[in-house]
């Protein structure tokens, strides 16, 4: 009976093996049994995140830089397409485009942007001396007809003050200038003091033909000392205000300050850069002549004619 038994078993034992496999093979898939969970981590390492949506904000400006581009009837602009291949980053850019694209521009800096410079021609030298001599100006020969003029008053002082200073170099002879040039200096200078607190400085005024001459052979960039283009400081209505020394915001006012006298015909401007400095040819018309003094009221008791009445 016991025999019986265990025969019976060990076929059981027999059919359970072939029907599952070995041990081993069992225990083989077992370890197998969780490469699909290795597969699934993989797939999520490599799963991309989703587009990231702009804001509200960031929509309607990318809108109104889209309606400002269609306007001008062009394309939009190439580092916004540059950057729409990476959704987050184009988004980012996008945004920093139009923060500083839209950034309105302060009033100290439009106060202080450098406008072009004031250069100056073979034309605007011929205006000058066609000018000068309109208003009845010679060019002054040597040291004794420049005495002689500034004995006649015809040539003032330069204005020195606490806000124009002169070249301590130029003889005192050289630092003189015509009367209307004289009011031009003091008006830029008091102008200049006030929005900056420090002087202008001259650097050259009236000069003489005989002087003009020996310039030219030190100084190539020297003006002719004869003829349509000769420099017009001979005529004591030029001077020059250095450059040198000045600041962006100073160089940038001097410009916006001479611009419109120089448009209004009442002087003109050369801004030289070997000589760092503006040249400068005040007209008469700068200083507005003075109408003539009418004839006051017949002195009491004098009719018309000088006569005594009665």
């Amino acid at each position: 009976m016991c025999r019986i038994a265990l025969i019976v078993l060990v076929l059981a034992a027999l059919s359970v093996t072939s029907a599952y496999g070995s041990p081993a093979r069992a225990a083989k898939m077992h370890k197998s049994a969780p490469a699909p969970a290795a597969s699934y981590n993989s797939h999520k390492k490599t799963h991309h995140p989703a587009t990231p949506v702009p804001s509200p904000v960031v929509r309607r400006e990318l809108a109104h830089a889209r309606a400002r581009t269609q306007a001008r009837g062009g394309n939009p602009r190439p580092e916004l397409r540059r950057h729409s291949s990476h959704p987050q980053r184009g988004v980012r850019a996008a945004s920093a485009d139009l923060q500083a694209t839209a950034r309105p521009v302060t009033l100290r800096e439009s106060r202080f942007a450098l406008p072009p410079p004031l250069r100056g021609s073979s034309e605007s030298l011929e205006r000058q001396n066609e000018k000068t001599e309109a208003d009845g100006l010679e060019r002054i020969l040597d040291d004794d007809d420049l005495d002689d003029r500034i004995a006649r008053k015809m040539l003032v002082p330069v204005p020195a003050s606490a806000s124009l200073t002169v070249n301590g170099n130029l003889p005192e002879d050289r630092r003189y200038c015509r009367p209307w040039t004289a009011s031009f200096l003091a008006d830029l200078a008091r102008a200049h003091d006030t929005e900056f607190h420090r002087p202008i400085l001259v650097s050259s005024a009236v000069r003489t033909v005989e002087y003009q001459k020996q310039l030219m052979g030190t100084n190539g960039n020297a003006a002719a000392a004869e003829g349509d283009i000769a420099s017009p400081h001979l005529t004591g209505a030029t001077i020059d205000i250095a450059k040198q020394g000045l600041s962006r915001q100073e160089l940038g006012w001097m410009r916006r300050w001479l611009l419109p006298r120089q448009t209004a015909g009442k002087i003109d401007v050369e801004e030289e850069f070997h000589q760092e400095c503006f040249h400068i040819t005040v007209y008469k018309s700068y200083v507005p002549s003075k109408p003539p003094q009418s004839a006051g009221p017949a002195k009491m008791g004098q009719s018309k004619n000088g006569k005594s009445k009665g």
